[in-house]
Formats: C-alpha cells, sequence, structure tokens
C-alpha cells in the first residue's frame, strides 16, 4: 500500500499552525469511524495496544511485532495519518531502529520514541525514571537515521517535566531538537507558566499528553507552537464498558430486544463496507 499521501497530511498539520484534538482508535472499525467523523489525525497508544492486543496493563508486556502487526490493521483499514506512541522504542537505540523500520513499513505517519526507563527495573515498581540524557539523544538520532519516508515525522517524547520539573525538560528538549526529530511529545505539564517557559526554547512543534486543563484551549495552543493535543482514550474505555454491561444484563436475564444500548446496523453495515463487498461479489463472483 501507498502511504506517503497520509505522511503528507500529517506534515501539512504540522505547517498549519493549528492545534487539534486527535481520535484515539484502536482497531478499523475505531478508524473508520474516525474518518467518517472528519478527524484528521488518528492517535494509536501503547497502553491501548496492550488493552486490545493482550487484555493487559501499560507494563511494556507487548512486543514490537504485536504492536505493528495492530498498527498495520489500522492503516490498511482508513485512510487516516495515524500518530502512534512506540514507547521506548523497545530497548536500546538499536532496537529503536528496528522499531522506526516496522512501524514505517506499517504505515504510521508520525511516531514518538520516549526517554523513560523501561520497562521498570528491579525496586522501581512505584515510581517511574528516565534514562539519561545522552542515552536519549542516542535513541533519537538512531530513530531518525533509521527511516527511509522522510515524510514520516519523529517525536522525541518525555516525562521530564512530572519526573524532572521544567527546567530538565528544558535541558532534554534543547538535547532532543537537534538530533533531527520533527516534534516534542511532552507528558504531564499542568500550568500556563511551565508551558510558556518551555515554549520559549522548543523550535519544533509540540504534542501534549496529560496536560493540565488550565491549558486545553486549542487557540492558546496553537499560539505556542503546539500541535496536538491528547484528551486520553476514552473511546476504547466506552467500548470495553458497553461490552461489559451488555454481557452481564445478558447474562441477568434481559432479553436483546430490551438491552439499552441498540446496535446501529445501518452503522456497522457501512464501517465494515458491506456495500463494497456485496459489488465485489457481484463483478467477481457472479458468472
Amino acid at each position: 500500500m501507498h502511504w506517503q499521501s497520509r505522511r503528507k497530511q500529517f506534515r501539512q498539520h504540522l505547517l498549519s499552525g493549528e492545534c487539534l484534538y486527535p481520535a484515539s482508535v484502536y482497531d478499523p472499525l475505531s478508524a473508520r469511524m474516525a474518518v467518517e467523523l472528519d478527524c484528521k489525525i488518528g492517535m494509536f497508544a501503547g497502553s491501548v495496544a496492550s488493552l486490545t492486543v493482550l487484555g493487559d496493563p501499560d507494563l511494556i508486556l507487548l512486543t514490537l511485532t504485536e504492536f505493528a502487526d495492530q498498527a498495520y490493521r489500522i492503516n490498511r483499514s482508513a485512510e487516516l495519518p495515524l500518530l502512534v506512541d512506540a514507547d521506548h522504542g523497545y530497548g536500546n537505540a538499536l532496537n529503536v531502529r528496528r522499531t522506526v523500520e516496522e512501524l514505517e513499513t506499517a504505515g504510521v505517519a508520525a511516531l514518538s520514541i520516549e526517554d523513560t526507563h523501561l520497562p521498570k527495573p528491579h525496586a522501581l515498581t512505584n515510581s517511574s525514571a528516565m534514562i539519561t540524557i545522552e542515552e536519549g539523544v542516542g535513541k533519537m538520532q538512531a530513530a531518525v537515521d533509521a527511516r527511509q519516508d522522510s515524510d514520516l515525522v519523529i517525536a522525541a517524547r518525555t516525562s521530564a517535566v512530572k519526573l524532572g520539573g521544567v527546567d530538565e525538560a528544558i535541558a532534554r528538549i534543547e538535547a532532543y531538537q537537534d538530533t533531527g526529530v520533527d516534534m516534542i511529545f511532552l507528558i504531564g505539564i499542568q500550568t500556563k507558566s511551565d508551558l510558556e517557559k518551555i515554549a520559549q526554547v522548543c523550535r519544533l512543534p509540540m504534542i501534549l499528553g496529560g496536560a493540565g486543563a488550565e491549558i486545553k484551549d486549542l487557540d492558546y495552543l496553537s499560539q505556542l507552537g503546539v500541535s496536538i493535543c491528547l484528551q486520553g482514550h476514552q473511546p476504547v474505555m466506552a467500548a470495553i464498558q458497553s461490552a461489559y454491561e451488555t454481557m452481564k444484563a445478558l447474562k441477568n436475564g434481559v432479553s436483546p430486544a430490551e438491552l439499552p444500548i441498540k446496535p446501529d446496523k445501518e452503522m456497522i453495515s457501512r464501517l465494515s463496507r458491506e456495500g463494497e463487498f456485496a459489488e465485489w461479489m457481484n463483478r467477481f463472483l457472479e458468472s
């Protein structure tokens, strides 16, 4: 398949100077929903992948192959520029190279590599730590060097604001933005004062995750160079909750006709492309 057009769309968004909330997607149907709803960018998080592929918490139990396979299923299903959270790159800088190769082949438009010490080592189970700036720089350089399509966007992700404070975050931003990455992905900024201090030194478009309520204003974020602001991953959580409640009701004797959530058969037919398949069957299977 050809992935260049969606990568160019992602880069065009970065040039627009606008900030948006991406659609959190987790499988082919959710990606088609995002396209139908005119969402410009999709986000596939490592935590969401762990839930949907393994049914496990976000503890770096998922493998690169499992993550890339699910990203590919999402990408082949819909023309949606997809940003993925590639965690720590599944190892050291050499593993990061492999991660970029696999995810580029899987069709992602953008990916992030973070500088958190993952998976959590012995005796650090109740807290998080970061790798050194020098190791983080090596990982970002490896990611940039590994990509073959120059339109693939690579973001350096750090939780330094939350784990080490604004000054530590600035030191990492200054180091990472000289490696050739295209974006800086910041976790945990809560206040306008912190964001404005960071914006003074960050030369690259920013992604925010876990941002505080006082800064979640798209016009304000746009002015400070933020291109993408995550809102969490409510769609997959809602899907899990709805499935559980439906199964529970049926088990407790509620009839399908009495369920509070009724399936929209027309929507399901549309999203699963029944009409297209009917046409193909008529063209290729009928004599």
